[in-house]
């Protein structure tokens, strides 16, 4: 079973054949070069020729940072600052996001409801950012496997586990021709992490923790869930960093990430 270090790891590696089973070094130099090829080639192939790579490396970087997480693009523009005192106009980190999720490497989750009867009020429907590949991400903020586990990358820890985890579930979820989303409530009341919803609209819930004991807090969303469609949840799960695999006695599953591909 996995520890927090082993899945630091997984996340600094990359899930990319050709690349997850480098040593560092040369996984780092295979994601660097990964982004240098989408900003040199691909990009210009798809008629969108960048004139300042590093201002858009900047840009990319500030996303990376929003990871698993709802900002707005405007806030994550304000990020995006330099030593030269320059930042891109907002047509331009558009023109970005447009062109990069069309490459794939920008993979958000979309906000997600039922498309009938729906007992939710005042959702939010902005998206959470994802890059295709938390490794991504992770160079891009500089952290190593070690930085998260320590100081410096504390603050990334839980939310590049949860792009691990997305990554994870949205895998399995297309192999079974589902669609996966998340719930946010206006001011953030409710969240559920992500939803998978079969074709036949049940749904499972899931909750993404970066910890070894699951808590009644962590899962008192799921339960809200739950209570909103009974008649559509047909499972609540937590996805943690744990050792063991188990159901509370209030339903809830509690799986080790490392168990959700076996």
């Amino acid at each position: 079973m996995l520890s927090a270090s082993d899945y630091y790891t997984a996340i600094t590696q990359s899930g990319f054949p050709g690349i997850c089973t480098l040593p560092p070094q040369g996984a780092q130099r295979r994601l660097e070069a990964y982004l240098r090829r989408i900003v040199d080639k691909e990009m210009p192939d798809q008629g969108y020729a960048v004139r300042r790579p590093e201002t858009l490396r900047r840009w990319l970087t500030a996303y990376a940072a929003a990871s698993s997480q709802t900002a707005s693009y405007s806030s994550i523009l304000d990020s995006t600052t330099s030593g030269d005192g320059y930042q891109p106009a907002k047509t331009t980190t558009i023109a970005y996001r447009d062109q990069l999720t069309q490459l794939r490497l920008l993979d958000p989750v979309p906000a997600w409801s039922p498309a009938l009867n729906s007992p939710f009020k005042w959702l939010q429907f902005a998206p959470k950012h994802q890059l295709a590949d938390p490794g991504l991400a992770a160079h891009l903020l500089g952290l190593t496997a070690q930085d998260l586990g320590g100081s410096k990358g504390a603050a990334m820890a839980g939310h590049l586990f949860e792009s691990l985890a997305t990554l994870s579930v949205r895998v399995i979820a297309e192999a079974m021709d589902a669609r996966v989303g998340h719930l946010r409530t206006k001011a953030g009341r409710q969240e559920v992490d992500l939803i998978v919803e079969a074709f036949d609209g049940s749904v499972v819930g899931v909750e993404v923790k970066l910890s070894a004991h699951v808590t009644d807090e962590h899962v008192k969303h799921l339960r809200w869930l739950r209570e909103q469609m009974p008649d559509r949840v047909s499972d609540v799960m937590v996805l943690y960093s744990g050792k063991h695999a188990y159901r509370r006695s209030d339903g809830v599953a509690v799986v080790p990430l490392s168990l959700l591909g076996d």
